[in-house]
């Protein structure tokens, strides 16, 4: 009995403490809203006080709320509301009582440019610092690389551009017995998967020296004359010379509940059974959580003594993990154990991530950007259910971060990671992504690339295309590939990219003209900025000579015009699949032998909230079956012209195609 008493006296202790405590501190919380009370997630709360030891943190949830407890009492609160896009809220001179709650709601508007507005009892104040204009400030006389003189025997490296980096989502879908989005398989994609003669003869000494290439080509279906242009995308800077600048990086890391299913299998699923993959034994078991966390505690280190680390998590809202601190003052011990601790919860609020991350440069803005790159990384498999769910609201985000010298990198994971958004965010300036479906190839990703993945060399690439006889129609590795014009042809980013045997991981863009005379000499004049602003540019005259049967300039570009060919192809069989499962209707074919491959239209998704991306099981239609495997033939035969043996793993992708829908037949009879 005496135990007893003595227990009860200990928790009563306690609480009559927790208590005591609890009136000794005050809370702040309420409601930020926009355009009329919409509740506005994400926004970044930020409290500071003199009798604070630092600055307190948070994001408003998918309601628009915020609640900042055990705050000390005090009478010179400021209370900071930032959002992307949004006007930079300042509340002063608060005071927080003890034992008592203060609710301050806020309406935040939206503009083209941040401005911060200060509300006290004195007048607004306005400050325009963290906006667009702030690039202005970094324009720098002299290059951070110098590119020495070269000859074509010496190795240097190649550029590739910007945007999806592998079609890893579009194979791994269809081994796994599911219907790929169009977005998994993309141009640019592809291309960064093979090497390429860019059809280089001249010693390149800049940063960035076009080649171009010529390619009379016949539709493998329709036998219709084709004409295509190679630009080889080359550059001087030796690989011996080549490294990062100094690294600001802010890894944002998902670990909202969808992060807990394996690579394999589709977190919002519907349908059958799943095929597992083979995942090497420390890998094996583990959810896309789980290797997220172990990526980023590798990724340490790639770290010098003289960058700067940060991280952001975030589920339903965001929290700062660690701010951007030197990383040869973090306790790198420390910060993988709590790296590798994290765990899976809550919604998919990734605007509240990218914002965030975003938040955490304030101080890091001015950074020399001869001397720092400023890089996000962010690991997601992009299934947002709440917050800003519009892709030009996270890609408003990533324009405005790029042009204040912020770039992206995304970290696609699983097979579920919906690369419709992603695509679209990753054409702004500086942007790239990955998909990866297994332990190890994240972390092989991430040994491989880094270095690459981090440092964009050139910026704004304009291609002014000048013909009488000629005029573009269409752009084959590219990103911005639909702003592209008769005339013009734009690309925002050009990263580094190996160079093997003399030949460069997709080192290519390939043109596809539309022939208007017999007219064919072209004018073509180029220009694009480099890392700090300065302007450079080219300009070549070439003809376009006629010929009687297919020709090629050189390997490079006859191996584009087949892999080109090869995604028009299958985005039409997904296009035209997923039209079919959704009005549930017979497939109607956008191509066929008469009319050759033609290029694919857009179709926009359906399912869960628009970027909740839900499995559709495998599907080939009868004669889709039949032209997929004329096409094999024809592929197969320019494999063997191209000798290049890389090229199998689409043959293999096709056949498992044309199998899938015998086996399909066998089963009906």
């Amino acid at each position: 009995m005496k135990k007893v008493l003595y227990f009860l006296l200990i928790v009563s202790f306690l609480f009559s403490n927790s208590w005591v405590f609890s009136q000794g501190t005050g809370i702040i919380e309420g409601t930020v809203t926009y355009n009329k009370a919409e509740p506005l997630p994400g926004v970044v709360v930020k409290a500071e006080s003199p009798v604070l030891p630092q600055p307190r943190y948070y994001t408003t949830d998918e309601s628009g709320k915020y609640r900042l407890i055990d705050l000390p009492p005090g009478k010179d609160y400021k209370l900071e509301f930032r959002m992307m896009g949004f006007q930079t809220v300042l509340r002063t001179e608060i005071e927080v009582q003890a034992g008592k709650t203060l609710e301050i709601n806020v309406q935040m508007q939206e503009v083209a440019f941040e401005e911060q507005i200060v509300i006290s009892d004195s007048s607004p104040v306005f400050d325009q610092s963290f906006n667009d204009s702030t690039v202005s400030r970094h324009k720098a006389e002299r290059s951070y690389y110098a590119p020495s003189p070269s000859s074509l025997n010496e190795e240097t490296i190649g550029l590739s551009v910007g945007g999806a980096k592998d079609i890893e989502n579009f194979r791994k879908n269809i081994e796994n017995g599911y219907l790929p989005l169009p977005t998994d398989i993309t141009y640019e994609g592809i291309y960064y998967d093979y090497y390429f003669d860019t059809g280089q003869t001249k010693e390149c000494n800049k940063l960035f020296c076009p080649s171009y290439s010529l390619a009379v080509s016949r539709d493998p279906f329709s036998a219709r004359e084709e004409f295509y242009m190679q630009i080889g995308l080359n550059s001087g800077i030796k690989q011996s010379d080549f490294k990062r600048k100094k690294l600001n990086l802010v890894v944002v890391l998902d670990i909202s509940g969808s992060m807990s299913s394996p690579f394999n299998r589709y977190y919002y699923d519907q349908f059958g059974a799943r095929v597992p993959v083979e995942e090497e034994p420390q890998f094996s078991g583990m959810d896309k959580m789980s290797v997220a966390n172990n990526t980023v505690a590798g990724l340490l280190g790639h770290l010098k003594s003289d960058d700067n680390f940060g991280m952001v998590t975030f589920e339903s809202r965001a929290e700062i993990f660690m701010p951007l601190t030197n990383a040869g003052e973090i306790n790198l011990a420390e910060l993988k154990s709590r790296i590798l601790n994290q765990r899976s919860r809550g919604g998919t609020n990734m605007s509240a991530g990218m914002n965030l991350g975003i938040f955490l440069y304030e101080s890091f803005v001015d950074a020399d950007p001869r001397e720092y790159e400023n890089r996000i990384i962010f690991i997601t498999d992009a299934q947002p259910n709440t917050g800003d769910l519009s892709e030009q609201g996270m890609l408003g985000m990533a324009k405005r971060a790029s042009n204040n010298r912020i770039y992206t990198t995304f970290i696609g994971v699983g097979v579920d990671f919906n690369t419709r958004l992603i695509e679209g965010i990753t054409k702004t300036k500086g942007a790239n992504y990955y998909s990866v479906h297994s332990g190890r190839e994240f972390m092989q990703r991430m040994v491989d690339e880094f270095e690459y993945m981090v440092t964009p060399l050139v910026f704004d690439l304009a291609l002014t295309f000048e013909s009488k006889g000629f005029e573009i129609e269409k752009v084959y590795g590219s990103p911005e590939a639909d702003i592209a014009t008769g005339e013009l042809m734009r690309i925002n980013t050009l990263f580094p990219s190996k160079r093997e045997g003399g030949e460069t991981k997709g080192g290519i863009v390939i043109l596809k003209l539309k022939k208007l005379t017999e007219k064919g000499r072209i004018k073509l004049k180029t220009s694009y900025e480099n890392r700090e602003g300065k302007i450079d540019g080219d300009q070549q005259y070439i003809e376009f000579p006629s010929h009687e049967k297919d020709h090629f300039d050189n390997k490079g570009i006859r191996k584009g015009i087949l892999l080109a060919r090869y995604v028009n192809l299958m985005r039409n069989w997904i296009n035209d699949e997923r039209v079919s499962c959704r009005d549930s209707s017979p497939v109607s074919r956008s191509i066929d032998m008469e009319s050759g491959i033609l290029l694919p239209p857009e179709i926009d998704p359906h399912g869960l909230s628009q970027w909740e991306r839900q499995s559709v099981p495998l599907r080939v239609d009868k004669e889709y079956s039949y032209l997929i495997e004329r096409f094999i033939t024809y592929f197969e035969s320019e494999t063997k012209a191209l000798g290049d043996e890389t090229l199998s793993r689409e043959t293999a992708v096709m056949k498992m195609l044309t199998n899938y829908n015998a086996e399909n037949l066998k089963a009906d009879d």
